[in-house]
């Protein structure tokens, strides 16, 4: 959520943000001009509150003064005017909440805004290569997809997945299910033990003021799973993302703790309302997928060094698996509602012949830190500024499969094990069809 004061005082700034981010500028115009109309109703019904709790107090004094003064005919005038005054704090009170919420809400559709060195764009095509790693091999005539490779192996099955759940599940079996647990412990140590992140085991079902806090609601609940939960309901976590970021909410850390990073490996559950159509074959878009996240909690003046830092630790993932890849910058058209900027990990799948996203790493700023009110203490300052915070993919474990899968593929059908991943496949090199 963005500072109101700051709208206040660079509205144009706003507006240009939000025309950068695809808006049109009328709309973005009349957007800003609304918010600080329910900005300004807002601070004059506080001032007025202010005005009439001060002369409250001030009559309740006077009442005294004319009691002790003997004319109780002042005092009943008194009297009175006190009582519609209080009347009229307990309406206001009610009125204050309502005008609170009214500007919450509006400030809660509006993303945030991209740093300067963004690319502008309109959407993918306008993303900007970064760099490139590892070489892309000439691609022979009898390289398959992964669910093809899956399906001839016997151990990826999308038919009984249908019959179980629907579309946009699988099954995966023998030494497929154990080379995706495989990828994701590979993973979860590298994190750990090289690159400083504390693993933590979430919740996977979480309340609306926690997706709130990570900015899936209100904008995105129709990519979520909700589950009945006494008299509410309960959200299944897109990303672990949502879980870790706000083990910080409405909490005060201490500056020289920071950064926290912290790493999970959990399943993550998204209805895909908005792809209709795209990926429908294989494991690309999945309704349930397992990933590893990584998430930093840091002061203001370090969040630009740690989103250096986190992507470089995503595509360590890569590299270790010696999987070609390559880091774009987003565009503003392209990039996430709560992300100041965004890099995307792009790996190579020669079966679709195509670079496919498998890490997005981006920082926030106090975007997020806003609506979970997490917030950290400078030594010796007696004020509190809010966080930043950094979520990125270390990587996507299905995508990962998918990619070891369509990049070790054998003519035969088989497909080797990457050195990396041996000691957590009992020490086999290859996975052949039964």
């Amino acid at each position: 959520m963005l500072d109101i004061k700051w709208i206040r005082e660079n509205p144009k700034a706003l507006v240009d943000a939000l025309v950068k981010r695809s808006w049109s500028s009328d709309e973005a115009q009349a957007t800003v001009d609304d918010l600080l109309l329910k900005d300004e109703q807002r601070r004059a019904h506080l001032g007025e509150l202010q005005v009439r709790q001060e002369r409250r107090n001030a009559a309740s004094k006077e009442i005294g003064n004319a009691m002790r003064s003997g004319d109780s005919v002042l005092a009943e005038q008194l009297k009175l005017e006190v009582a519609d005054i209080k009347s009229f704090i307990q309406n206001g009170e009610a009125r204050e909440r309502e005008l609170d919420k009214a500007l919450e809400d509006a400030l809660a559709v509006i993303p945030n805004v991209p740093f300067d060195d963004v690319p502008v764009g309109a959407d993918e095509n306008d993303n900007v290569e970064v760099r490139k790693v590892g070489a892309i091999k000439q691609r022979p005539n009898w390289v398959k997809e992964h669910f093809e490779i899956g399906e001839a192996l016997g151990l990826m099955d999308f038919e009984r997945a249908a019959k179980l759940s629907g579309s946009r599940f699988t099954v995966l079996k023998g030494k497929l299910a154990r080379l995706e647990r495989a990828i994701g412990q590979f993973m979860l140590d590298l994190h750990t033990t090289e690159h400083g992140y504390q693993e933590v085991i979430p919740p996977l079902l979480v309340r609306d003021e926690v997706l709130f806090g990570t900015n899936q609601l209100p904008k995105f609940e129709d990519d979520l799973f909700f589950v009945p939960h006494g008299d509410g309901r309960l959200g299944l976590i897109p990303t672990a993302e949502v879980p870790l970021t706000n083990l910080v909410r409405e909490e005060i850390l201490a500056q020289e703790k920071l950064p926290l990073r912290m790493t999970a490996l959990t399943p993550c559950f998204r209805s895909e309302a908005g792809s209709a159509g795209r990926d429908t074959r294989g494991m690309l878009r999945q309704h349930q997928f397992y990933k590893v996240e990584l998430v930093s909690i840091t002061d203001a003046d370090s969040s630009i060094a740690e989103h250096e830092r986190m992507t470089q630790c995503a595509e360590e993932v890569l590299k270790r698996l010696e999987l070609p890849f390559r880091t774009v910058t987003l565009c503003t058209g392209d990039m996430g509602f709560g992300a100041r900027k965004t890099y995307d990990i792009e790996v190579w799948l020669p079966g679709q012949n195509a670079y496919r996203e498998i890490s997005s790493c981006s920082v926030c700023g106090d975007f997020q830190a806003r609506r979970m009110d997490a917030r950290y203490r400078v030594k010796d300052e007696k004020a509190t500024r809010f966080v930043h915070t950094l979520n990125g993919s270390g990587t996507a474990v299905g995508r990962a499969l998918i990619a070891v899968l369509e990049n070790y593929q054998n003519e035969d059908g088989s497909v080797t094990i990457p050195e990396v991943l041996r000691p957590y496949m009992g020490g086999a090199a290859k996975i052949e069809a039964n």
